[in-house]
């Protein structure tokens, strides 16, 4: 395999949920991104992208989180992340945060990081132009794409597209892939009678697929959707995408 990523400096934004709950999906970025020729750096000043104040309403305490992340990778060709949910409150939330705070700097700074902010799958398709990152996962799976990432940051078919490629893969279908699993942040504590029923839904169409692994782009609704497939025993391991690309034939031996 070549190094389509020679040359470029990539900001990895670990995101908090990844960093506090899930940092095999952080290190498995850092891993794939880096054998494919990447310079990855981890700015240490990074924290929360701020959506869930911004979504709450708390837009002025939120300001602080857009002012942090523009400074911390305000030094990087491409900022990348392992979570389609917090790409897209960068690029959707931050730009309207920076106009309301009245800075004619910080709008700058919120745009031009915006711009070059990717979703992993988007920066390994698009950016490097590559499909095949060398992956090997013998085993069958089931893909959820996630609301935010579908419908706000708009990865559309790079996940599956990346999964196809996976050497020894067998990739199934989901029925209704694309209804909400029901975590949505904040909705699955306000609502947590839907966000049940949501997530016992689509449950039940993974373990419907027979696949060993569900995949998505977010952990967060691997989360929601694992707690009820461990509580009824299915079976079906919750995986991150990006920790299926991370692994090779190499280290399956």
């Amino acid at each position: 395999m070549g190094v389509p990523g020679r040359g470029m400096r990539v900001g990895l934004f670990a995101t908090c949920i990844n960093d506090l709950m899930f940092p095999q999906t952080a290190r498995a970025a850092l891993e794939l991104l880096t054998r494919l020729g990447c310079e990855v750096v981890f700015p240490r000043a990074q924290t929360c992208c701020g959506q869930m104040m911004t979504n709450t309403g708390y837009f002025k305490e939120a300001l602080g989180a857009v002012r942090c992340y523009v400074r911390a990778f305000d030094k990087c060709d491409a900022v990348v992340a392992a979570s389609g949910s917090c790409v897209a409150s960068v690029r959707h939330q931050h730009g309207m945060l920076a106009r309301g705070s009245g800075s004619p700097q910080l709008i700058a700074q919120a745009d031009a990081a915006a711009a070059k902010t990717y979703d992993i799958t988007e920066f390994l398709v698009d950016v490097l132009g590559v499909v095949d990152v060398g992956a090997f996962f013998p085993h069958r799976v089931t893909y959820h794409p996630s609301c935010h990432s579908a419908r706000l940051a708009r990865i559309g078919e790079r996940p599956y597209q990346l999964l196809r490629a996976v050497a020894g893969l067998e990739l199934v279908d989901l029925p209704d892939a694309a209804q909400c699993c029901g975590f949505g942040g904040t909705f699955s504590v306000k609502n947590p009678d839907v966000s049940v029923a949501l997530a016992a839904d689509k449950a039940a169409n993974v373990i419907a697929t027979g696949a060993e692994y569900l995949v998505a782009p977010d952990n967060a609704c691997l989360m929601n959707i694992g707690g009820v497939l461990s509580r009824d025993r299915a079976g079906v391991r919750p995986i991150h995408l990006v920790e299926i690309l991370a692994q090779t034939e190499e280290a399956h031996r």
